[in-house]
């Protein structure tokens, strides 16, 4: 489970930020489920919920400086314009 303020890897979205965690449903007789709030880095007008559990969206967790490194150069990130936009996220970001 991620963690509000987190910046994580959405398929979709891209790289975001977990704005919060909260519990809806359709109705009041219903039974409320968790679901992430994703604000995306790049487009800060969209917000995304996508449910904690059993979602149909790949999130993980943002690559590490490493990952980021492999990827650079590689054709899926040359075809992928949300994955580039992530990697040079993780290379433009300052260690320590």
């Amino acid at each position: 489970m991620f963690e509000k303020k987190q910046i994580i890897y959405s398929e979709t979205q891209g790289v975001c930020q977990v704005e919060n965690i909260v519990s809806l449903s359709a109705s009041r007789r219903e039974r409320k489920i968790p679901y992430y709030v994703l604000r995306p880095v790049f487009d800060k007008s969209r917000v995304s919920y996508i449910p904690v559990e059993n979602h149909q969206v790949k999130l993980r967790e943002l690559f590490t400086r490493e990952e980021a490194e492999a990827l650079q150069g590689t054709e899926e990130m040359k075809k992928d314009e949300k994955l580039r936009q992530a990697v040079e996220y993780v290379l433009g970001k300052k260690e320590g």
